[in-house]
């Protein structure tokens, strides 16, 4: 003598999915997304791969136009770091340059060009 609901269970426990493999479809899925944004991180780090080479020259400036600003140099293994101040120096020296404030803000430094003429 079976009750009414045993065969309502049994219909319950028996259905399920008919792809096996449907669990592995959505996993796929995490992958796909997983590797894009890999692709996304190593794109946007792109620009500083050149940075990274021992034997090339970089300059950065870090704050620029501010009061704390900072200018870092790499010259192939050598690294040089300067922070501008308000200070006021004295002394003598050489002209190295000229700098110029362009109409839109940016400065251009204009490194004097020591010429065989100029030498004599």
């Amino acid at each position: 003598m079976r009750s009414r609901n045993s065969g309502s269970h049994r219909r319950l426990l028996s259905g399920h999915d008919d792809d096996p493999l449907g669990g592995v479809a959505n996993l796929f899925d995490v992958a796909m997304v997983f590797a894009v944004a890999i692709l996304l991180v190593l794109l946007s780090r792109a620009p500083m791969v050149g940075a990274l080479s021992a034997s090339d020259s970089a300059t950065v400036l870090k704050n620029p136009n501010e009061p704390d600003m900072e200018i870092i140099v790499r010259d192939g293994e050598r690294l040089e770091h300067y922070r501008v101040s308000e200070n006021e120096l004295q002394g003598s020296g050489e002209r190295l340059g000229v700098a110029y404030r362009l109409e839109n803000g940016e400065v251009v430094y204009v490194p004097n060009v020591a010429t065989k003429s100029s030498k004599r």
